[in-house]
Order: C-alpha cells, then sequence, then structure tokens
C-alpha cells in the first residue's frame, strides 16, 4: 500500500518472486470509469473507491497460496473494507516515501494513467497504518532488493510474532 509512485508494483512483484507467492496489480481491478478520471487528473471519490475495494478485499479471500496485492489502501477505512471483505487476517506493507521522492518516480515513469497533478490528493488523503493495525512500513529510499530484503525479513517477523502470541 501507499501513496501512487511508492514502487508497489515493483516491490510486489519482486516480494512475489521472493515468497513464492502470487501478484495482482491492484490498479488492473479499478473500473474503466475509475481510470477515466484518475487520466483526467481528478482524484477518486469514497464512491468511486468502494466498488475497487471490495474485489481487493474479495480476491483476497480466495488466493490459492500466497497473495500480494498492490493496492492504495490509503485510509484506514478502506483497509478495514478489504480486512472485511476478505475474511481473513491481511497484513499492509506501507511503501512510505517523501513527497520529493515520489513527485520524482511519478515524473519518470511513462503510460501510466495517473498523473503528477494528483500527487497532492494522495498525500492529503493518507493515513499510516496504525500500532494496532496489521503492517509493515518501510522507507521506499533504497534499492529495489534490499527494500525486498528488508520486507521480507520483518514480514517473516510478524508472523512469527503472530503465531507466538495466538
Amino acid at each position: 500500500m501507499g501513496v501512487a509512485g511508492s514502487g508497489k508494483t515493483a516491490v510486489g512483484a519482486a516480494l512475489a518472486a521472493r515468497l513464492g507467492a502470487r501478484y495482482l496489480d491492484g490498479d488492473d481491478l479499478h473500473p474503466q470509469a475509475n481510470i477515466e478520471k484518475m487520466s483526467r487528473g481528478e482524484p477518486l471519490t469514497d464512491e468511486d473507491r468502494w466498488p475497487w475495494l471490495t474485489l481487493v478485499g474479495r480476491k483476497l479471500a480466495k488466493p490459492e497460496g500466497i497473495l500480494i496485492i498492490g493496492c492504495s489502501a490509503l485510509k484506514r477505512r478502506y483497509r478495514d473494507h478489504i480486512r472485511a471483505e476478505a475474511g481473513a487476517p491481511v497484513t499492509f506493507v506501507h511503501l512510505a516515501g517523501s513527497r520529493e521522492l515520489i513527485t520524482r518516480r511519478m515524473g519518470a515513469r511513462a503510460g501510466h494513467f495517473m498523473p503528477t497533478s494528483l500527487i497532492d490528493s494522495q498525500f492529503s488523503a493518507l493515513e499510516p497504518p496504525e500500532a494496532d493495525e496489521s503492517a509493515v512500513t518501510v522507507n521506499i529510499d533504497a534499492p529495489l532488493d534490499v527494500l525486498v530484503g528488508t520486507i521480507a525479513s520483518r514480514l517473516e517477523e510478524t508472523t512469527r510474532d503472530d503465531v507466538g502470541n495466538g
């Protein structure tokens, strides 16, 4: 999870490969109307997001092994909705980065529907995971292999802690 340009696709795909998981890009689950709206530089409303978040959660409900979905999940209520739809524990990996780094990354990428003009709306909506949520937060200002290794280690610790406490 994270704002646009935080690396959800690259990190998610690399993490899936490392963990023997399947990766699904949440952008592929958006209705066409959402993509068109964002392409015009219009931020999505909560009403736009609910059907998409429902689909993300339902995909997690029937994962067929380990499933990683790249999804912004910017607000706690979005993450809560995904968890409810999944009907099982969901661990979120928050890819955190500065506005400056995200702006550079979004400016450098080509062929994506999300324009840099929506960066402010992404950061305005962002509610980082709280301590009581099942989440791992990592700073994205590291090479991809280092970032994936850090996430894999932190997920292993989280899983070990959950098993020990549950």
